[in-house]
């Protein structure tokens, strides 16, 4: 569904450089801390900007070359909308019906009955977390193939994050083939949603790695300075600077466990990875 290859945007101060691919029916998460370019990738997804080199695709087409009915399939979400928040939902249905062909308007305002959003109030009036909530319902209730979430769950509680995840859920379980990128700053969201992870920093694509990997074969290596030296480093993918001495990265948790009898060796999580990454050497 969707294919970056080497996709550069510049700018002054930060150059973006990343490829990914994203086929029917996978649920990809896109992690990295503010600024990384999480949401840059994602305006080149939706075509919301030119390339300064390499390619976008999207079904098969640059983005920026959709017609109206190539649009229809894409449902997104950005962390600024641009929505008018005088109107009221009343008034949104409206404008999703001359978008959408297949908008289904009872089903929306059956969501925003659920969630709590008043049809006859400005989204002025809203809460961050129903603001969040609205923007995922105009995304969901037009049956599209694609979704594209920009931070979808920023600022929001956990159960705010909850119910959000909880509605793309219901959205993905209706038909299989359906697809989502979603980025986030925040990885317990996409720990238990995402198939894979890419994660980003400094505008380019550092790791892909399917979830259930990350969680069954990475581990986390905690030894003293000492130890550290001694280790063999073609089976580290990354270390941090610790109190204690070195965490360390590795997918190669057994070679360890076999080798190295005394190491203290944790089970890998999407922080420990973005920790060490992202923050280490």
């Amino acid at each position: 569904m969707i294919s970056l290859n080497h996709f550069q945007k510049n700018y002054k101060d930060f150059a973006l450089d990343v490829s990914l691919e994203i086929p029917a029916g996978r649920v990809t998460g896109l992690l990295g801390r503010n600024g990384a370019g999480k949401s840059t990738t994602i305006k080149a997804v939706l075509g919301l900007i030119k390339a300064d080199g390499g390619v976008a695709e999207v079904f098969g087409k640059n983005p920026r070359e959709f017609v109206p009915k190539d649009k229809e399939a894409i449902g997104a979400a950005l962390s600024y909308s641009g929505l008018n928040e005088q109107l009221k939902v009343s008034h949104i249905i409206d404008i999703l019906r001359q978008m959408y062909p297949r908008f289904d308007e009872a089903s929306f305002r059956s969501l925003c009955e659920a969630q709590k959003l008043p049809l006859n109030k400005a989204v002025s009036t809203f809460s961050t977390g129903m603001k969040a909530k609205l923007r995922v319902l105009m995304a969901i209730t037009h049956e599209a193939k694609l979704l594209v979430l920009d931070e979808p769950t920023a600022g929001l509680d956990v159960v705010a994050r909850t119910e959000i995840l909880d509605l793309l859920r219901e959205y993905l379980a209706k038909d299989p083939e359906r697809s989502v990128l979603i980025s986030s700053h925040i990885s317990s969201d996409l720990e238990g949603f995402c198939d894979d992870i890419y994660l980003i920093d400094d505008g380019k694509i550092v790791l892909h790695e399917d979830t259930d990997t990350i969680l069954g074969q990475y581990g986390v290596l905690r030894v003293s300075a000492a130890d550290y030296e001694k280790l063999e480093k073609q089976y580290i993918l990354g270390s941090r600077k610790e109190s204690f001495g070195y965490a360390c990265l590795t997918t190669e948790k057994q070679f360890f466990l076999d080798n190295y009898p005394n190491l203290v060796i944790e089970n890998g999580s999407l922080d420990s990875v973005i920790i060490i990454m992202l923050g280490g050497e």
